[in-house]
This record gives structure tokens, sequence and C-alpha cells, in this order.
């Protein structure tokens, strides 16, 4: 459409501020003088249109001549001044897109007083003198403004701008005016869609008007204008079947809704519909379009519902096996593969009430997978009729309606296999006696074959027997002792027996299974008790302590406790020495019954006898060591060796190897020193033939018995020498050696230790001690003078101050009352 402009000049209106505002609008001089009022300001002064010009709507006409109002002020009728007016400018519109030339002439702006004063005329705001700078500039001079370049509305819609008039010296000479700058839009963008594919689903079989997707497309143009109303239309549907207008697709909104019946993804699974976009309100031939692809995706429902390929199935099963699959059924789908409405659920109807099979889906073939999950037996039943349907995992959509049930028969025949015999009576339990004599028949222990239809024979053997004592016969499976069964024995656990045996069949394979048999054995008195402890110790005085006996039994009640404890008759100081008292069923006391008794070893003998039927007795002999006692009632050291019997010889040579044993520690260190200063100059001080120690344990006083001899005691010069000790006459014995004969209440002498290194150091100090000028001498040259003398007269008195263990002996050899 085109427009032709005229002269077009703009009267600025005034604003009364006691009056509302006037629209602005075309007007001339008189016009104003015709109101009375006084007006002064700017002048607009647009360019003339030339005749017969068109033009495009909203482009500025070539400037050809501009005209001034000479808008003036004057004083009314009566003289008054009126108030100043502001002007009131309307709006420049300028078209986007223009081509040119530029600059191109907007407007001019003149003030009144532009022929008094020199004026000079200039804008800022956003385009002039901010950015964007120069979108528009002004002539100072003439006032006259244009724009440079071409205007975009879809980078900026509108400027303000503000006018001054200044004079030579910069003073103001009109107020500033505002001046609103609108690009007018120009249908110069497409539409474009937000999406250049779009994706949406509808469900098969849905009805028409079913909403499927929207698209959208958007236009940078004025949306208030045509150049920015976007319409939508369908421009090709494929496939065109069931129908070549499937869909359709709201021209303002873009929303695409189905608009005809028989969508079936069976059929047709995908549709690719291109859809238009056109501004100037969908007009093709002013409009600019765009198009976008919409793919429409017909998603399954469940409306086929699954059928058997064939009617009947067969299968066949070894008894006896289970997880085996025996059968596989097909099924035809033709719904999505791989879905709720695809996938197949088997049951089975009727024809297995003992739930021997089950059926198992395939989830890559969907096959019925025809599985044994009880073991099914040949005898019992040959073969198997199951009746089986079938159904999806999704239930039919609405409205599918199923005309039957797909159903199929399976027929599952079970094939005989050789099957292991097997013992009803697993484990076998029986009770007897311990004791029974070898050959007894203790039970049957017989299996059964259960392939009744084979003619198949069994025979017995053993295979676990671990002490031996049983015997299976193998034919009849006749179970007989190969031996006594003893409770006691270690092969027994709580009381119970236990072997187990093997039966085989004769079939091909041959086919064998196990039985267990327990044997719980009764316990008889076969076992006496014995008398618990084995030794023990008492004080020398009655009353001062006593030893508690019992008495262990292998035997379990009744053949137990209560015990009867008892001495012997026989030797008569057994009775004569001890006696026993009761405390209960299982403890008594020994005690000594005489006033005193000499400290030793005693073995003494106690006859203990159990309950059982008939009792049984056995006779123990108890060692009791008997010793002096302390306060406490326990035995004291010296009196606990005293206690083992030995003469006043062993005693004294004991002591003196006590004495030397304590001498020796406390010499060791200063010899050790000595030694180590003198190692390369000592002398030694005697001769080795003059060794006095030869004397030592050599005793000429009464009393001491055929065990107060003497002691070749040159083994601590050299040990090695023991030849004569080792290679002695048979039957003759030593003078060291302790006689031949039954000595029970004594213990052994102690062996003479070997001197070893020691010895060195032994001798050194009895030469010290021995070859001292002084007569004094040390602790060893005492014992050593003590020993080394070979008169009997000597004197014992220091062993006095060695402390209460040595004043007894000091007593007996010190020339007391005794001497």
């Amino acid at each position: 459409m085109e427009l032709t402009l005229p002269l077009v000049v703009v009267c600025l209106v005034w604003q009364d501020t006691s009056a509302e505002p006037q629209a602005a609008g075309y007007c001339n001089p008189a016009n104003a003088k015709e109101q009375g009022n006084s007006l002064t300001g700017f002048a607009f002064l647009f360019p003339k249109q030339p005749k017969g010009r068109k033009t495009v709507p909203g482009e500025v006409a070539q400037q050809q001549s501009d005209t001034l109002l000479p808008w003036r002020q004057h004083q009314s009728a009566n003289g008054l001044r009126r108030q100043k007016r502001d002007w009131v400018i309307p709006p420049i519109n300028v078209p986007e897109n223009s081509r040119g030339p530029f600059p191109q002439q907007l407007v001019r702006i003149r003030s009144d007083k532009d022929k008094e004063i020199h004026i000079r005329y200039s804008i800022t705001g956003v385009g002039a003198d901010q950015p964007p700078m120069e979108v528009f500039s002004i002539d100072p001079v003439s006032g006259r403004m244009y724009v440079t370049r071409p205007m975009d509305r879809e980078e900026r819609a509108s400027y303000h701008l503000r006018a001054h008039a200044v004079d030579m010296n910069g003073n103001k000479v009109e107020n500033p005016i505002d001046l609103y700058i609108y690009v007018i839009d120009m249908n110069d963008n497409r539409p474009e869609f937000i999406n250049q594919v779009y994706n949406g689903s509808v469900d098969e079989g849905s009805k028409p008007g079913t909403y499927v997707m929207t698209v959208t497309a958007n236009d940078a143009d004025d949306s208030t204008t045509a150049n920015g109303m976007v319409r939508y239309r369908i421009v090709t549907q494929t496939p065109q079947s069931p129908s070549q207008n499937m869909f359709t697709i709201n021209s303002e909104t873009g929303d695409i809704v189905t608009v005809a019946a028989g969508l079936d993804r069976e059929k047709v699974q995908q549709y690719i519909v291109i859809v238009q976009a056109t501004d100037m309100e969908g007009n093709l031939n002013y409009g600019l379009s765009n198009t976008a692809t919409a793919i429409i995706t017909v998603t399954d429902v469940n409306d086929n519902p699954p059928e058997f390929t064939t009617s009947t199935y067969s299968g066949e099963v070894p008894e006896n096996r289970v997880e085996v699959v025996v059968a596989n059924l097909t099924v035809m789908d033709r719904d999505q593969p791989h879905s709720p409405n695809w996938n197949a659920i088997y049951r089975i109807i009727s024809g297995d009430p003992s739930g021997h099979f089950t059926i198992r889906t395939d989830p890559v073939t969907n096959e019925g997978m025809v599985t044994v999950v009880k073991a099914v037996d040949y005898e019992m039943n040959r073969a198997f009729m199951l009746t089986v349907m079938v159904s999806n995992q999704a239930p039919l959509a609405s409205g599918i309606q199923m005309s039957f049930q797909s159903t199929a028969g399976v027929t599952i025949s079970v094939t005989d296999v050789n099957e292991a015999p097997y013992f009803p009576t697993n484990h076998k339990l029986i009770r007897l006696e311990e004791g029974v004599p070898t050959g007894t028949v203790l039970t049957t222990f017989s299996a059964v074959d259960p392939d009744r239809f084979m003619q198949q024979a069994v025979r017995y053997s053993k295979l676990s027997d671990p002490a031996n004592w049983l015997n299976i016969n193998a034919t009849n499976g006749q179970i007989t002792t190969a031996a006594v069964l003893d409770r006691e024995s270690d092969y027994i656990k709580n009381n119970v027996y236990e072997a187990t045996f093997l039966a085989a069949d004769n079939g091909i394979p041959p086919a064998s299974g196990t039985g267990t048999l327990q044997i719980y054995l009764i316990d008889i008195n076969d076992n006496a008790p014995e008398l618990l402890p084995k030794e023990a110790q008492i004080c020398e005085k009655p009353n001062l302590n006593v030893i508690n006996i019992t008495a262990a039994d292998a035997d379990i009640d009744p053949n137990v406790g209560p015990f009867v404890f008892e001495l012997p008759s026989v030797p008569s100081a057994v009775r004569k020495n001890w006696t026993i008292t009761r405390l209960n069923g299982d403890y008594a006391q020994l005690s000594l019954r005489i006033m005193y008794l000499e400290a030793g070893v005693y073995d003494v003998p106690i006859i203990v006898t159990d309950s059982g039927n008939p009792p049984l007795y056995n006779t123990s002999v108890i060692k009791v060591k008997v010793c002096p006692c302390d306060e406490n009632g326990d035995c004291t050291t010296i009196g606990a060796v005293a206690a083992a019997g030995l003469g006043t010889g062993a005693i004294i040579a004991i002591l003196i190897c006590i004495i030397i044993l304590l001498t020796m520690v406390l010499l060791f260190v200063v010899w050790m020193k000595r030694r180590e200063k003198e190692r390369h100059t000592k002398q030694l001080l005697i001769d080795p033939e003059d060794d006095v120690r030869d004397n030592i344990l050599k005793y000429d006083e009464e009393g001491g018995g055929e065990e107060d001899q003497d002691y070749d005691l040159s083994q601590l010069q050299q040990p090695e020498t023991m030849d004569h000790v080792l290679n002695k006459t048979p039957g003759v014995r030593r003078v060291d050696e302790r006689p031949i004969g039954a000595e029970p209440q004594y213990p052994v002498r102690p062996v003479i230790p070997h001197p070893g290194d020691i010895g060195d150091f032994i001798n050194e100090g009895l030469r010290a001690a021995d070859n001292d000028p002084t007569g004094s001498g040390s602790t060893a040259g005492s014992v050593s003078s003590l020993n080394s003398s070979s008169s009997g007269d000597q004197d014992y008195d220091y062993l006095n101050d060695w402390g209460p263990r040595f004043k007894k002996l000091a007593d007996m050899y010190g020339g007391g009352e005794e001497d």
C-alpha cells in the first residue's frame, strides 16, 4: 500500500498549566491567534514532499523547501502578558533499513530568536553523544537534524534525544525540548523455529483430537504488527497412510493433534510431518516463511494378545532329575518386542497337581521353557499331560476383547533310570549291653531297591567300622559282632558306636546307597576303681594334717560310687600305722594312727570297691611322704632331707657340700679379679701331690655305720678317669655306692657333682688357705683345715655361728654330752 506525504507542518501545541493537554495536530498561526495565546519557542519544519512522489509508509520525503512559522510573543488586549508555555513535540518516525543517501534530513529546529541573535543548536542523548554514537547529527547553525545510517528496529526500536539552543557565549536561549524518535518496523525477519526437529508420540488407536505435540517459531519483527504475527500449517505428512491427513495443527498456537482414526503401530510406527511458519499473519504472498520437521512416533499398546504357534508340544525327562528343560513353547505377538505388551507369561492350568513343573520365559526369544522343579518318579508317573495358557505381562488395552484364551497341550514322557538302593531307616539305632561275645547277631540292616520294574540284586558291605567290631552278611544285611564291644573305648562318643554300610545293586550302571547304624552301649561293671591321688605328703605327727583320697572309675552310674575304702590286713604294719575315715560316698581321709612315725616315704596299700552289681575292687598303692612339719603343717627343708632316711655320714657330706658352695660363691668374685692380675706370674702355692682334699669326708668317729666310708675325691682333680667306676667287678660294691638291697623307705643318695671348670677355683682356694702364714685364713681356709685334718679331734663350735640349721650339727660333733 503506497501513501503520498503532503507538506507537513507540525504545529507545536502549547500546554497551559491551567488546562488539560491538547492533542498534537495540524494547525496554522491563525488558530493560535484565535485562541488568544502568545507562543514562543521552537518550530519544527518537516521537508515537503514533491508533487506526484509516492513513498513507502513511514519513509520521510526528501527535503524540498523549509517553511519557518513566525511565531512570536505578544500582549493581550488588557495589557497582561501570558505565562510562557513549553512545547510538546510529537514523535518522529523513521523507517528501518532505509537505503539513503546518508546523512538523511529528518527535521529542522529553529528558534524565533534566531533573527535577533546568533544561535547554536545541538542534540544530546543515546544515538547522539552517547553510545551508539553519531546515529543522529544536527547542523549547529541551520538546526537541521539528520540520521547518518540505516536504522534497525530489532537492534533498537526508539531513541530519546534533547535539543538545545544557546547563544554565541554558550548561554541558554531556549529551554531544552525532548525529541522522541521511533524506528518504524519493516518485515525483514523470517520466523525461526526453536528446534529444527521436534519429537512427539501418540498411542496407537488414539481417537481424533488427541494432543500430540507443540511446535513454536519466533519472529524478531514487531509482534504487534503483521510483520511479527506468525501462523502455522502442515506442508507434508509421510507416510500418507491410512490417511494423508492424520494430523492437523493449530495455526496460532502450533499444537499438533490427531484428526483421523486408524493409528496402528503394527502398520505405521512413525510419521514425519513438515510444518511451516509464516509471518504477515500467514499471508503467503507478502509474508516470510520457515519450516521444521516434526517426528511423531506411534507408541505401542497391548492390542495384540499372544498366540501359540501350535496346539500341542511334547517332551521327555529322566526320573529324579530337576532343573531340566523338557519342552520349549513358542508364541507369536505382534506388539513391540521386549516390552510389557510383548513379554509372555505362561501358566500350567491342569495336568500337574503335585507341582513337578513350571514354565519360565526366555527374555530373548519369549519362548516358554517347561522346567522340572520337583523330581518325578517313573514308578509313580510314566507320563504327564499338561494344559498351558499364555498372556502378556501388561494387560490388554481398553476396548480390546479377546475372543479366546490361547492355550496348548504339552505331553511329557518320564524315562526309567537305575535308582540307588536306600535304607528305609537311616540312621538306625539299636541298644545292647557292652561286652557281648563275638559272633552275636545284633540286627538286620537291609536296603530297598526302588526299581520295581527291574530284576536286580542288592549286596551289602562295610563302608566305615572304626574299631572293626562288626560284620555284615553280603546277601541279607545281617549284622554280627566281630569283637567284644567296649563302652569305655575311645571309639565311643556319648555311649554310641557308629558304623556305615553300603548297599549296591547290579544295574547298568550300578547304583549304591549308604546307611548308618548307631549302637548304644549300655554300661556293665567291667572296670575296677582306681585310687586317687597316687602320691601325697603328711606330717610325722598325727592330727596335724590328713590326706583326702577318692577313686576314679571308667564305668558310669550305677557302676561307680559310692566307694568303699579300707586298709588290707596284711602286712599288719599298715593298719598299725594308718587309719581311714569315711567322708562321703566318694571321699575318705588317710591319716596316721600312731603318735610318731619316722620321716620317710611309705607305700600304703588301700582297697577300693565300687557299687556295681557285682561290685569290683582294686588294691592301689599311694606313696606317702612323712616329714617333719613347722607350725603351719608344712614340711621343713632340713627335716625333709632327714626324712629321706640318710645316715649320719651322708648328712655330714651334704652339709660339707653346702658349705663349699656357699664359700665358693663368696670367693669367686675376688678370685676372678686376682687371677686377672696374676695370670702371667702366678705360681702354684703347693704341690698337687700334697692336696689336702684327699682327706675330705674321712671320719674316725663312731656311729658312722657302713655309709661312713672313704670317698675317692681324686675325681675332683681328674674327673675324666672313671674307668675304675664304670668297669668294676660285678657284685662288688664300692665304698661310695648305695647298698644293694630293697630300701623303699629312703631316697637315693645325690650323685657327686662333676667339678668342671670350677675345680680350678676350688683347688686354688684350698692351697691359699692351707699356706696362710697367719693361721687365720679365709672362710674357705677354715673349711679346708676342717676337712684336711688327719686327727679325730676337731673343733666344730664355729658351726654355731652359721645359723640354726647348723646348730644341731655342732651339738652332734662339737664334743657335747654324746662325745
